[in-house]
């Protein structure tokens, strides 16, 4: 699992592990965490999101479990 940095004022990089389809999320407090069920094609969006923080918020907060790590 590699971590990739994101240019967000919010979010300091993001991991996605396939095998689990588990999204980690690094945020700039230091805070991270782990959402599961999250499907390759929403990790593809957040990647791809002008605004990783907003497709964040829209797409992934509220609509699979997470934890924070």
């Amino acid at each position: 699992m590699n971590w990739q940095s994101v240019n967000s004022s919010n979010m300091d990089s993001v991991a996605y592990d396939a095998d689990s389809s588990t999204l980690y999320v690094r945020f700039n407090s230091g805070a991270t965490y782990s959402y599961s069920g999250v499907p390759q094609s929403e990790y593809n969006g957040l990647m791809s999101a002008s605004s990783h923080g907003t497709y964040l918020n829209a797409h992934i907060k509220g609509s699979y479990p997470y934890q924070k790590l």
